[in-house]
Formats: C-alpha cells, structure tokens, sequence
C-alpha cells in the first residue's frame, strides 16, 4: 500500500476515492485439528498437526481405494506440507506387481533413470507398500512427440511377457518443460489405456532427495488403492462418493465433458431413450450413489455437496438446477429414497488474504504471514447468507489464500460450528 501511494493517486482523488492504509480488523478463530490414524506397527500411532503440518517420522502407512491418477495428481494434499519423512508407512500400503519405466528427457540418461526408479521404489517398500523391485520391462527412451506411440509399445510388451496381464504403474520422467506432453499422455493414459501414471520431472530426477520420493511415495499408494492416513475419530456424517466409512478417505471419482464457459454440470443427472430396455437412468451423482453402495452396502442418509467454479450471480441459477439433478438422481435408486442434501459452493478466485495481526511477534508460529485452520464468519461475510472463509493448510511458499465457503442449501440443520469443523477435517484425509 505504501509503495503504490493510492492517497496520492491522482485519478482516485479526482473521483473523490480514498484508501484507508491500514487493512481492516477482523475477528477470527483457530479450529483445533483432527487426530490422525497411521498404521499400529509405527512407533507414533497417533499424530496431532501442528501449525497445519506434520512429519511421517516413526509412523507407518494404514488399501482399497478409487481414485483417477489425474485427480490425485491436481489433488491439493494437505499433506504437501509435510516435507521431511522418516521411516514413514501409511496406514494400507498398495499392491503393486507389474509397473515400468519411460524416460522423455534427453538430460536423463537410461542409467540415471534406473537409479531414480530404484530409489523410488526403494522408498514405496519403506512406505508400507508391496511393490516389485524390479519393472516389467526395461527402461524405454522416447521422443515426447512420440509420446502415444512408445506407450502402447510399453503395454503391448508387457502383455506379451506376461501371458495377457497388463502393466499397472507408470513412472514417466518428462522434461522441465514439456509443453503438451503432460497433457498428452494423461489423455492416453486415461482414456485410450486405462492405466495409473505418475509423472516426475528432469530436475527431480537428477537431483533426488528423500523429501521428494516420500512426496511421490504417497501420491502413489493414492492411486494404487491404498491409504496414507485416516482420521482417529470418526465423522458422524456420511459423504456422497466416500468408499470406507467412517474414515472418509476414499473416495470414487468420475470426470464428464461439457461446452465451454458452461457454469451448470449437464451430467449430474440423465435420461435417454434406448431400444432395447427403454428409459435409462444415468449421470454422475446417480453413478456415485451406486459406486457408494457397492462398497458400503448401503445408501447414503446424507449427502454433503462441494461445488466449486461458480460466481456469485449464478449461486441459486446452479442451486435450482444441480439440487434438482441431485433429487432425480436418489428418485431413480428408490422412488422414497431422499436424503437430506447441503450444497456448498467453493470459491478459490477471490482478492481476500488473511494475515494474523501479531505476525511479527510470533513470526515462526505464523510463518509465511498466514496461519492454519483459520476460520473468519464475521465482517467481511454476508450478513445474511451462510459463508465463511477457512484456510486449512499451512502456507509452504508464499501468502495463502482461503477458501470461501457459501452454504446455499442446508436440510441436515448444520450449525456454523459444525459444517466448518467437517469441511476443515476432511482437508487432512
């Protein structure tokens, strides 16, 4: 503020626009947070976070869940900010028996590669995982441009070697900057081969540190089906698309296209006219409500809605329409079957930062100028509406931004005390 002089702007004076210097003052809460299970062989059973973090030293990993590998790599874990690991297992360590290697970087050499890879899987054995020493095949050197071309090569070697059983694991090293290629081969991977990838870059590879391969470690036991963590106690609220309650840690995932600049999901929920069996149900909520069922054996008796990407003039436009949707879709299950719904838009795109007022004072327990868990439901929220601003994670780089929560629709009766503590949990599974 003082650098960019705003009271001596003169287009502001000539509108008659002041701007205070000082920022405003709000009152604000830390929430306490959740306890976290690892795995009873580890010497810490049990861990509290602090400051939004936590370490995996003396703890072991606690598997059986679903998740797309392209979602699990955008995920934003809240446990980006553990950094430095330690003998770590998590809590249901992935079975892996059949995985290989492609290196699209010219700076890697195919030695280079195999020791990274080794080093990697090294790690994910110390992790808690079962995971074969050695890959299928051996490490194949591509060309990015020939990036759908040298996967199906990989796939189709496998399957010869092996009898017909397909590979499971993809480790890619891409370039630093790799352009498309990324895009690329989770497309192929996704949609053409149906198989897990994870992609690791030319700088990590030749500068390998063991903070990185635990990063990786756990992202890998994520889409393999395992588990890193869970939480001690349990959530007295069932989720849509969680598959192991009450943990809440596994969750089912789908993706479904639609125009640009489209705010409303089309594939919530579906019908169309087939000449065979007539009248088909489908979509995305009523395809999570049966994954839901296939591994609890039951329905859900609630259901908690995140929605992100809307703005705030097309809130009760999206409201109508998705709540609607969701209605059909628990109709199509079981004509009675209605659980109670709570729709909560999230917001990421907003100018608000949080900053702790004595910052200075305690500069190592407020590192970075913003502080975990925090939560602000006064003065800068609506007066009317159900909001709240929360930041759950510790800020590793940089100014944190918090999230913006708007409960637009709430039939479970949650208190302010209550949704804010189950959204801040759920941000350490």
């Amino acid at each position: 503020m003082h650098q960019n002089c705003y009271k001596d702007d003169p287009y502001a004076k000539e509108f008659g626009i002041t701007i205070d210097e000082t920022p405003t003052s709000i009152d604000a809460r830390v929430l306490p947070a959740p306890w976290l299970k690892y795995h009873d062989s580890g010497k810490q059973k049990e861990v509290l976070p602090q400051m939004g973090q936590w370490n995996m030293k003396d703890k072991v990993i606690t598997v059986n869940a679903y998740i797309s590998s392209s979602i699990a790599n955008r995920m934003q874990f809240t446990y980006e900010a553990v950094l430095f690991f330690v003998s770590q297992k998590v809590i249901n360590g992935s079975v892996i028996n059949f995985w290989a290697c492609i290196n699209f970087s010219k700076t890697v050499t195919d030695s280079a590669a195999q020791s990274f890879c080794h080093q990697l899987v090294q790690m994910c054995q110390e992790s808690g995982m079962d995971i074969k020493s050695d890959s299928v095949v051996p490490v194949y050197s591509a060309r990015p441009d020939h990036v759908k071309k040298v996967l199906k090569q990989v796939c189709t070697a496998t399957v010869n070697k092996l009898g017909g059983k397909e590979l499971e694991l993809l480790i890619a090293i891409l370039p630093d900057n790799n352009g498309s290629l990324y895009g690329d081969l989770k497309q192929i991977c996704e949609t053409d081969l149906g198989l897990i990838s994870q992609c690791c870059l030319t700088k990590y590879v030749l500068k390998i540190s063991k903070q990185y391969l635990s990063n990786v470690s756990l992202k890998i036991n994520v889409k393999m089906g395992g588990r890193n963590t869970v939480l001690l106690d349990a959530l007295r609220w069932k989720v849509v698309a969680s598959q192991d309650w009450p943990e809440v840690t596994k969750y089912a995932g789908l993706v479904s296209a639609q125009p640009h600049r489209q705010e409303l999901i089309q594939d919530l929920y579906k019908t169309w006219q087939d000449p065979q069996r007539g009248k088909v149900n489908g979509g995305m909520i009523r395809g999570l409500l049966l994954s839901f069922e296939k591994a609890t054996w039951k329905k859900p008796l609630r259901i908690i809605f995140y929605r992100d990407g809307v703005s705030d003039g097309q809130f009760y436009q999206v409201l109508l329409y998705e709540l609607d949707a969701i209605r059909k879709a628990c109709a199509s299950l079981e004509p009675n079957y209605q659980p109670p719904v709570t729709f909560i838009v999230v917001q990421k795109r907003h100018h608000t930062r949080l900053f702790p007022s004595n910052h200075k004072k305690h500069r190592q327990k407020w590192r970075h100028l913003t502080w975990y868990c925090g939560v602000v439901d006064t003065k800068i929220c609506d007066p009317v509406e159900f909001d709240f601003y929360l930041c759950s994670h510790a800020g590793i780089q940089g100014t944190s931004r918090p999230a913006h929560y708007h409960v637009l629709w709430d039939e479970n009766n949650f208190t302010a005390d209550e949704i804010q503590s189950l959204t801040n949990n759920l941000c350490y599974t």
